[in-house]
């Protein structure tokens, strides 16, 4: 019962998770092919980005800083 009692309290003390900022990019970070709203996205460092395919949404994520700026824009729009 006590364990019980202090496993809820933990949760509800927990912060609540940060929702991610909406992906804005227009262009894959990893591939440059264009993306649209309907694109998938990942997350990196609170960000949503839209990428094309899941191997792009996993290449993203490993390496972010060959990808994007350290403002967290896409490298892939700056050109």
């Amino acid at each position: 019962m006590l364990r019980a009692t202090l496993l809820s309290l933990a949760v509800l003390a927990a912060p609540a998770a940060e929702q991610a900022k909406p992906a804005t990019n227009t262009k894959d970070p990893v591939c440059r092919m264009p993306v649209t709203t309907k694109s998938m996205t990942a997350t990196v460092r609170g960000q949503e980005y839209r990428v094309c395919s899941k191997h792009c949404a996993e290449a993203l994520q490993k390496d972010p800083d060959k990808y994007l700026e350290k403002d967290g824009s896409v490298k892939a729009e700056k050109k």
